[in-house]
């Protein structure tokens, strides 16, 4: 298992995207990462699907592993796991094709797994669970369990809310009683200033970014063939899974 996060890890590069390559896929605010935390220290990620503005697959994918890598370094010293807030404005069954939905529920389940402490849906529209049964199968039983319907309309899964969040602090779209909304420039600084960040820790702990890994042999890497790779397990613990095409799936 390690061995094949470390493979993927060295492949992909998760940590050396910054955001300048994936500035344009943030334009509208479908995905980022919120200001506030949970009542638990969780960081929060606000995902909008109805508010997609690319087609590249590819580059929503990598947008996505852009914010789940900056998620997990605004996390409390003592949490581990993060929260997915999903708001379904605009939302319609094309706003999200189904390979993408797929990839994304590999990279979460495989990629991050035991990342994924609670996904909300909030307000889904009535047209999503024909979507919602095709997915599911996708969704191993212990990431299945951390999803929650909320609906404003009623009052037992409003408690959900009160019960993880500060509604003094949770955006008004979800219940809560801050009305700040997403701001593209701040955003930006803040995910520049995370990038600036994120570089210092890796040279903390004496793991060297290359500028061009395109050479760069994953199974040698894998294998311990470098100090990269044994530098790259040791920063992140052996929290990362494999990549979901080496086997079966592994609880998000």
């Amino acid at each position: 298992m390690m061995k094949s996060a470390v493979k993927w890890r060295v492949s992909y590069m998760p940590q050396k995207i910054n955001w300048d390559d994936i500035a344009h896929e943030a334009e509208t605010g479908k995905i980022y990462r919120a200001d506030y935390k949970d009542k638990h220290g969780r960081t929060v990620l606000v995902l909008r699907p109805g508010l997609e503005n690319t087609t590249s697959g590819k580059g929503q994918i990598k947008y996505l592993v852009y914010c789940l890598e900056k998620a997990i370094m605004n996390l409390t010293e003592d949490q581990e796991k993060m929260v997915w807030l999903t708001d379904f404005q605009s939302w319609t069954l094309g706003s999200t094709p189904l390979k993408v939905t797929r990839e994304t529920v590999n990279v979460l389940q495989d990629c991050y797994p035991e990342r994924l402490g609670l996904a909300i849906l909030y307000n889904p529209p009535r047209i999503f669970e024909s979507f919602w049964k095709i997915v599911k199968p996708f969704l191993d039983h212990e990431t299945y369990k951390k999803v929650k319907f909320v609906y404003s309309s009623d009052k037992e899964s409003q408690k959900i809310m009160a019960d993880v969040f500060d509604l003094d602090k949770l955006d008004s779209a979800f219940g809560g009683r801050n009305p700040a909304t997403f701001e593209y420039n701040s955003y930006a600084e803040r995910m520049r200033a995370d990038d600036i960040k994120m570089g210092s820790s890796f040279k903390s702990n004496g793991i060297t970014l290359p500028q061009d890994h395109s050479h760069v042999s994953a199974d040698k890497e894998a294998n311990g063939g470098d100090s990269d790779a044994s530098s790259e397990a040791s920063f992140y613990s052996g929290t990362d899974s494999p990549n979901h095409e080496e086997g079966g799936s592994i609880p998000a």
